[in-house]
C-alpha cells in the first residue's frame, strides 16, 4: 500500500443511470471521514500495475463513518471500481485538495453539466441556505430526487429531451437573480456560465485528468491570471476570474 493511503471497505456499489455508480464505503474500525465540500479522494481497488494511477472522485456526502461518491466509468481504472461488491476493500487517500467557500451571502445558483453534479451534492447539504440548482445531462438524468430536499428549486436540462428543458442547462439559466455561482461540468460550460456572470463571484471545480493527487507531479497544470496552478493541490476549486479558457 502507498503511503498515506488507508483501507476503506464497500458498502454498497450501484449502478444509478448508464455508466453512472454511486459507491459508498466505510474504514474497517468505524471512524469518521474528513472532508469540505469540494475536495477528493484518491481511489485504487486493484494491486496490478496496470493500470497505474488511482482515480480522483470528488465527495459527493460524509455521514458520519459513511462517504459517498459518484463516477462515471470512462476507462480501466473506473471500470475496476465499478466492480466491486460489498465487502470489498480499496484503497483511498485524503481528503485533498481545496474545497469550496461555504461563508458566502447572496443568491446562490449550483449549477452542474453530467457528472460534474458530484461535488454539489455534498455542497448543497453543507450551504444551509437558500440555493437554486441547474442540472444539465447528455441524456439521462439521475440523483434528482434525492437533492430536491436541500434546495429551493430545480432546473433540469437534457440534450435528447427525455426530461426538461431540451438542450444545454446554461439555456435555461438565469444569472440575473444571482449574486453567487457554483459550477463543475465539462470545460466548455463553465466557460459558458463564467461569460454570463461577469462581475458576479463564480467557483469553478475543475475536472483536470490527475497523477498524484498531491502536486508533486505537476500532471494537472492550469494557466490562471496568477500562474501556473496544479488542480489537485490549489484546486479544485478556482474563482472564475483567475481562470483561463483558452491559451
Amino acid at each position: 500500500m502507498k503511503a498515506g493511503y488507508r483501507k476503506a471497505i464497500v458498502n454498497t456499489n450501484a449502478e444509478i443511470a448508464s455508466n453512472i455508480f454511486e459507491i459508498k464505503l466505510s474504514y474497517p474500525k468505524d471512524e469518521n471521514f474528513q472532508g469540505q465540500p469540494g475536495q477528493f479522494y484518491m481511489l485504487k481497488a486493484w494491486e496490478a500495475l496496470d493500470p497505474f494511477l488511482p482515480r480522483p472522485l470528488s465527495i459527493s456526502n460524509i455521514v458520519g463513518d459513511t462517504i459517498t461518491f459518484l463516477y462515471e466509468v470512462k476507462g480501466r481504472g473506473t471500470q475496476f471500481i465499478s466492480k466491486l461488491h460489498p465487502g470489498h476493500t480499496l484503497e483511498l487517500l485524503g481528503p485533498l485538495g481545496n474545497g469550496f467557500d461555504l461563508n458566502i451571502e447572496g443568491n446562490i445558483a449550483i449549477i452542474s453539466g453530467g457528472i460534474g453534479i458530484a461535488p454539489m451534492i455534498y455542497l448543497m447539504k453543507s450551504l444551509n441556505k437558500k440555493v437554486d440548482f441547474y442540472c444539465g445531462f447528455r441524456d439521462e438524468a439521475y440523483y434528482i430526487d434525492e437533492i430536491k430536499g436541500y434546495v429551493d428549486s430545480v432546473f433540469v436540462s437534457t440534450e435528447n429531451g427525455s426530461l426538461g428543458h431540451k438542450g444545454f442547462i446554461t439555456d435555461i439559466f438565469t444569472p440575473e437573480k444571482y449574486d453567487v455561482i457554483f459550477t463543475c461540468g465539462p470545460l466548455a460550460m463553465m466557460e459558458k456560465v463564467w461569460s454570463m456572470c461577469k462581475g458576479k463571484k463564480v467557483y469553478m471545480s475543475m475536472e483536470n485528468r490527475m497523477a498524484c493527487g498531491i502536486g508533486a507531479c505537476l500532471g494537472c497544470t492550469i494557466k490562471t491570471r496568477y500562474g501556473i496552478k496544479r488542480v489537485c493541490k490549489e484546486g479544485p476549486v478556482f474563482s472564475g476570474e483567475e481562470v483561463f479558457f483558452y491559451d
